[in-house]
């Protein structure tokens, strides 16, 4: 019952934070949050809870308070993600081809639609993500990039713009090569991805400190 409300009231707040209506070092109370939302308190903790798991809040004294990723952490995440990705887009070179038409034929109805209001560029994105990294079997390694994924996923289309379609073509390039199985073709584009989604970040994050200093 909570959950749409819990989605509703984190949408909410992490636009408060972007729009620096809560700023970093605030405190996110539920009972106050919840006066604000017009929201019992459960699904606004729920949406605290969330917050706290991407890495937007961090337990300071008897609260959590608002902070957001530095840019040294952003470039440790893609870091990461960089080496675990491309390793993980060599693997995928054995996938079924009707594997990779699928996904494509997925990609490209979502970006003759648009982005929209659902969920579903979110659940194409993810299933992208996971297509590769679970071609390699290893499930540590595919837990290890969820959870960097879910470090930065507060900055998706909505706050950085373009890359809603960037990303997209850019994963059809990864999909193109690996369907001609050139390994290294699909390595240098899976690279480039990463780096292209890690500058549009920093680019976002610099910008909003420009704004709010």
């Amino acid at each position: 019952m909570s959950e749409p409300l819990a989605k509703r009231a984190y949408t909410q707040i992490i636009e408060m934070i972007f729009a620096g209506t809560l700023k970093v070092g605030d405190a996110l109370q539920e009972a106050k949050l919840g006066a604000l939302l017009d929201m019992s308190r459960t699904p606004v903790r729920e949406a605290i809870n969330r917050i706290q798991a991407e890495g937007l809040a961090k337990k300071s004294g008897r609260f959590l308070r608002v902070r957001l990723l530095a840019p040294e952490e952003v470039e440790e995440i893609f870091f990461l993600r960089r080496e675990l990705e491309v390793y993980s887009a060599r693997m995928a070179l054995k996938l079924p081809q009707q594997t990779i038409k699928a996904m494509q034929t997925r990609i490209e109805t979502l970006l003759q639609a648009g982005p929209g209001q659902g969920e579903e560029h979110w659940l194409v994105d993810e299933d992208f993500h996971g297509m590769l990294t679970g071609a390699t079997h290893n499930q540590t390694l595919i837990n290890t990039v969820n959870d960097l994924r879910l470090r930065t996923c507060i900055f998706d289309h909505t706050r950085v713009k373009g890359r809603f379609v960037k990303g997209n073509q850019e994963h059809l390039l990864i999909l193109e090569a690996l369907a001609a199985g050139k390994e290294e073709e699909v390595a240098l584009r899976m690279a480039q991805h990463i780096d292209n989604a890690k500058a549009a970040i920093l680019e976002k994050l610099a910008s909003f400190e420009a704004a709010t200093s």
